[in-house]
């Protein structure tokens, strides 16, 4: 990674365009409108002419209204749900939240420190305590995106960011080649967009999409486009799942993304902040958009892609 890319916008801070929200979250910008000015769940950025403008943190709101609307509650009881949530939070939820701070704070300063074996303390003595997805929620990628804050605002090195990174791979690599295969569901193949090393997303969304009964094959970081259609037809797969964090570049955004759709013989997926991020081009080089939140991508997926 050069020093160039640290100048890249964080994907925190970033601001996108309602189009993007709602292809996003599939929600139409008709009720995006109505759930601010009628239900008051949320206030976008104002831009000078008016215009709405959303970040990472919307785009997770909306996602959670999804999911309590998925579940049977009705659009008028949601912002006092979300209230009561957040007020459940600051109170009851208070010491098991300062706990995780704790162990945030330990694991950073191990980070810092570059002491693989405090990590290894902390993480154990979390999984004592918590079953191995809360502590890969709450623990792992809570720092993963603590660190990322830090290297944007200049607080952190790079050289703590993949230790940290790393560290992770390992550990989520290990649950993947340890998960239970069920060798019945289509199969997809996965990798990050070329240039791109950040594996996190990627194998989350290998974990996920086994959970959800695909077969995965996974290839990993800064996999070239081109032979991807060749793997496809070999194997057998029925979709290409590509991860991006980084902002992809004009030419693989001009030339390579729609060279490889009209090459691959399946449909191709984009999931990550890259594809909130350029989502509009994305879109044009024929690529279907994931979004960031795993569950959410995992149904678009089985929409196109369904497990019999």
């Amino acid at each position: 990674m050069s020093n160039s890319t640290k100048k890249t916008e964080s994907p925190e801070t970033a601001l996108y365009p309602i189009r993007t929200v709602s292809d996003l979250t599939d929600v139409n910008a008709i009720t995006l409108r109505a759930w601010e000015r009628r239900y008051g769940l949320f206030e976008p950025v104002r831009k000078a002419s008016g215009h709405r403008l959303y970040t990472q943190a919307h785009i997770d709101l909306i996602t959670r209204v999804v999911g309590l609307l998925d579940r049977g509650m009705r659009i008028g009881q949601i912002k006092a749900q979300l209230d009561a949530e957040n007020s459940e939070f600051i109170t009851s939820d208070e010491v098991i939240n300062a706990t995780w701070k704790r162990y945030i704070d330990r694991m950073t300063a191990a980070v810092i420190q570059f002491n693989e074996a405090a990590l290894e303390d902390v993480y154990g003595e979390a999984l004592a305590l918590y079953p191995i997805d809360t502590v890969t929620e709450k623990l792992l990628m809570a720092l993963l995106a603590e660190l990322g804050r830090r290297w944007a605002k200049d607080q952190g090195s790079i050289a703590e960011e993949h230790f940290f990174g790393f560290y992770l791979r390992n550990k989520l690599g290990a649950r993947f080649h340890h998960r239970v295969r069920s060798g019945k569901g289509p199969k997809l193949l996965l990798s990050c967009l070329p240039g791109d090393r950040h594996e996190t997303g990627l194998l989350l969304f290998a974990l996920t999409a086994n959970a959800a009964g695909y077969q995965t094959i996974l290839l990993g970081a800064d996999m070239p486009l081109d032979d991807l259609p060749d793997v496809a037809r070999k194997t057998g797969s029925k979709a290409i799942i590509l991860s991006g964090y980084l902002q992809p570049g004009t030419e693989l955004l001009d030339q390579a993304l729609p060279g490889l759709t009209r090459q691959s013989p399946v449909p191709v997926f984009l999931g990550g902040h890259a594809s909130a991020q350029v989502h509009d081009m994305v879109k044009r080089a024929g690529v279907i958009v994931l979004g960031t939140d795993l569950n959410s991508g995992i149904a678009k997926l089985s929409n196109a892609i369904p497990v019999e």
